[in-house]
């Protein structure tokens, strides 16, 4: 015998418990980015429409090999992994 929907009792969802509250936010000094069509570069710009600057990052690059040896019975896997950043 089914319940009518009128007399289902609502269920607390389960995601609810792990709520917290948001982290405090930090104010960022721009408004406003937009790409420059010649270096497909980020411009960050303040509510004057002052360009910010926003620190400089570098680039990385990584490569993982495998090795597998003993392929007809019982293989041995392996693997190599780098990486270079500037």
């Amino acid at each position: 015998m089914t319940t009518p929907a009128t007399q289902l009792s609502p269920a607390r969802p389960w995601g609810v418990g792990r709520l917290a509250p948001y982290p405090t936010t930090v104010h960022r000094p721009h408004t406003t980015v937009t790409i420059d069509s010649e270096t497909q570069v980020g411009v960050f710009r303040d509510r004057l429409g002052q360009v910010v600057e926003m620190g400089k990052h570098g680039t990385s690059s990584g490569t993982e090999t495998s090795t597998n040896t003993n392929t007809d019975s019982a293989p041995d896997q392996g693997h190599d992994q780098d990486s270079q950043q500037d």
